[in-house]
């Protein structure tokens, strides 16, 4: 098993609360039922704020690989990401393995 950590910082401009009424309405329905797999969505409280952390398990790297790729071919996804790059300042993603 893996979780992916994918961390967005938005700009200055928009809040967390503008991305997450986005993702609600466009984003949330097709990604949970392509990945499967959701953890939670998080805001920060302490260090760098206007940040919006999503945690995704996965069984393995491969089934994880086939997933986003469905994701990325899927039309409504595209308009999704329309909506939500141009809020986004910075990007990164981790791959956690579990160790205990």
């Amino acid at each position: 098993m893996i979780v992916e950590e994918r961390c967005y910082i938005l700009h200055p401009t928009f809040s967390v609360n503008d991305y997450m009424e986005v993702l609600r309405r466009d984003g949330l329905e097709v990604q949970t039922a392509t990945l499967g797999g959701l953890i939670g969505y998080f805001t920060t409280e302490v260090g760098e704020l206007n940040a919006i952390v999503s945690l995704w398990q996965y069984d393995s790297f491969e089934e994880r690989q086939r997933r986003r790729a469905l994701l990325s071919a899927d039309a409504g996804w595209q308009n999704y990401l329309r909506q939500v790059r141009p809020m986004i300042s910075s990007m990164s993603n981790r791959l956690l393995n579990r160790a205990v």
